[in-house]
């Protein structure tokens, strides 16, 4: 029996709470929607945060390896030999690999992983009118380069990009979906091999600059702000000089919240109608029905939820995303609320494709939880950023540690406080003790405490 095609769909900075069908009234994603009617949400899906303020590079590096935070090669920017990657679980598996979009953890593990690609990004953000894009190049080298003037408004300094191209005027969601809807309809109709598509687009990521059409789609002022949108986070833990951070003046004022917010769903909403041409072009081939789309995000984001725009910190917003399964022998329009990782996905794939999974893969496949959504394969989770945060998460109660410029505890009951606002830590010592031993296990099993990153807590723990 042929085994399927897969589709993995990446964005950058997409919260888990910006799909239309999946309760937020006012964004609109009728892409998205589709994939949730058709398939399987998981509701509760996380990342572990990371190591760096650049935390979709661990993220990305997790997903494509099935390894844990403190298993990776330095933060994620480079993939070892050791560390078998998803496009080369799928080539062992007998598909043919096709990447394009971004791609954050070195240019030798992306050749490993794909027999071919277009139109390559590696970097972590760029003008999405601009991209300095690569062609897939065998030997791993990618050593082209071309003069660039980056702000040629107040500067004649000429900057060398590594890149073979750029594309001025076409934005980056329209040049990756053109990317991949070429290879698509290149393919031969009865190709002998089932084909592995990852396409890794750069939105909703910032500058967030979108064709006006969907820019247009958003009227700030009638936009519902979050209950948790607050003008600065009631203390400071060390994040407040991150770029990210820096997006919005501190008091933050509700109506520059409304006016990111604004323009944070256009590009979502630009994102998902360039996604539908790539289903189209599946349903106009007939593949549609023979391939499985994995949707998902490489990290939340903030946004002005507690004060906060980055992801660099372990709310809710920041720590969950959007992950959908859809296709052949996935069933439709079902919801799971278990716990799982981004890092899981690689050996869930794994089970779908009936491929062994790779020695050096640490994650956890949830494919049973496609047919009895009641399994657990994780009872709790673990989350760590740079040497400031620490945070558990078990039964609907998130426990997260400051250390560094604040020694705070914070305790929520997200059943009942799913918007964490009430700290409990005070009221409910047993159990901010009970969580602090978990996180103490965690501190064991995943080897937080060799790291750079992972001292300076413990010490000050």
């Amino acid at each position: 029996m042929k085994k399927k095609n897969v589709l993995f769909v990446l964005t950058d900075d997409q919260r888990f709470n910006t799909i239309h069908a999946l309760g937020n009234p006012d964004v609109i994603t009728p892409t998205m929607d589709w994939l949730v009617e058709n398939g399987t949400a998981f509701t509760q899906a996380h990342i572990p945060c990371g190591t760096c303020g650049a935390v979709c590079m661990p993220s990305r590096a997790m997903l494509n390896t099935g390894r844990t935070l403190f298993h990776l090669e330095g933060e994620g920017q480079t993939i070892p030999l050791a560390h078998t990657t998803l496009g080369e679980m799928f080539k062992e598996a007998g598909y043919r690999c096709f990447g394009t979009g971004k791609w954050h953890n070195g240019p030798d593990a992306f050749t490993r992983s794909f027999h071919d690609g277009e139109n390559i990004f590696f970097g972590g953000m760029w003008d999405h009118w601009n991209v300095p894009v690569c062609h897939y190049d065998a030997t791993g080298e990618y050593d082209n380069v071309i003069d660039f003037v980056v702000d040629f408004w107040n500067t004649n300094e000429v900057t060398k990009v590594h890149c073979d191209a750029f594309n001025p005027g076409v934005h980056s969601s329209t040049l990756l979906t053109n990317t991949a809807i070429q290879y698509l309809q290149q393919r031969p109709a009865q190709a002998e091999n089932p084909f592995f598509l990852y396409l890794a687009y750069l939105a909703p990521h910032d500058p967030r600059t979108m064709p006006q059409k969907y820019k247009d789609m958003y009227d700030p002022d009638k936009l519902t702000l979050p209950q948790n949108c607050m003008t600065e986070h009631p203390f400071l833990f060390g994040v407040e000089n991150i770029r990210d951070e820096k997006l919005a003046a501190y008091p933050r004022t509700e109506t520059e919240l409304r006016r990111q917010l604004a323009e944070y769903y256009g590009m979502i909403t630009h994102l998902d109608a360039e996604l539908g041409r790539v289903i189209d072009t599946l349903r106009e081939k007939d593949q549609l029905k023979d391939t499985i789309i994995v949707f998902a995000a490489d990290n939340g984001l903030g946004m002005g939820s507690h004060g906060l725009m980055g992801k660099q910190n372990h709310y809710e917003e920041s720590v969950r995303v959007p992950l959908i399964f859809c296709g052949p022998d996935i069933p439709a329009g079902q919801r799971v609320e278990q716990y799982v990782y981004l890092l899981d996905v690689f050996p869930t794939l794994c089970e779908l494709i009936g491929q062994p999974v790779p020695v050096s893969v640490e994650g956890k496949s949830f494919a049973a939880m496609l047919h009895e959504p009641s399994v657990k394969t994780r009872q709790d989770l673990y989350f760590a950023y740079n040497d400031l945060l620490r945070s558990v998460k078990k039964d609907g109660w998130k426990l997260i540690e400051y250390r560094g410029p604040a020694y705070r505890t914070q305790l929520f009951n997200l059943n009942e406080d799913p918007l964490e606002l009430d700290n409990l830590a005070e009221k409910l010592p047993d159990k901010v003790g009970e969580l602090r031993q978990l996180m103490q296990r965690y501190r064991a099993d995943w080897e937080d405490g060799g790291h750079r990153y992972s001292q300076n807590f413990w010490q000050n723990f």
